[in-house]
C-alpha cells in the first residue's frame, strides 16, 4: 500500500459542545493520510491515476469551515467518510488526524485531538 499525506492543514471552523465555540470558532489543524496505489501515477507521470490533492484539500476545508458540529469525533467522521465516497475505489482507506488547539479547558497542554482510521491501511 502507497500513501498520500495532507499535514497540517489550517482551517478556521466553529465546532464544540460550548456555545461560545460556535460563536467565535477557532483554528483547527487537519492531517489526512490516503490509502492508495500509487504505481501507475508514479509510471505515467499522469494526474488521472492518482488523487488530486487540491481537490482533497478543499473537501477538508468545505467540512473544517461548514456546518458546526459538537464533536471534533464528527468533523474527522465525516472528512473521512466523504473522502471514501468521493475517491472510492482509488483510495482503500484513510486516517484523519483533526486537533483543537486552543479548546476552552483550563490547564496547560499543547492541544487536544483526535485521530480516525477508516478503510483499508
Amino acid at each position: 500500500m502507497d500513501y498520500i499525506y495532507l499535514n497540517d492543514m489550517a482551517f478556521y471552523g466553529y465546532h464544540g459542545a460550548l456555545p461560545e465555540e460556535n460563536v467565535l470558532g477557532q483554528m483547527f489543524r487537519i492531517t489526512v493520510t490516503l490509502a492508495t496505489d500509487l504505481k501507475q501515477a508514479g509510471e505515467t507521470d499522469d494526474l488521472k491515476a492518482t488523487v488530486n490533492y487540491a481537490e482533497v484539500y478543499e473537501l477538508c476545508k468545505e467540512v473544517a469551515e461548514g456546518k458546526p458540529f459538537q464533536l471534533i469525533e464528527s468533523v474527522a467522521e465525516t472528512i473521512a467518510s466523504r473522502i471514501l465516497e468521493t475517491y472510492s475505489p482509488l483510495v482503500k482507506g484513510c486516517k484523519v488526524l483533526v486537533v483543537k488547539p486552543t479548546p476552552p479547558i483550563r490547564g496547560h497542554y499543547d492541544s487536544v485531538a483526535v485521530e480516525i482510521a477508516r478503510g483499508t491501511l
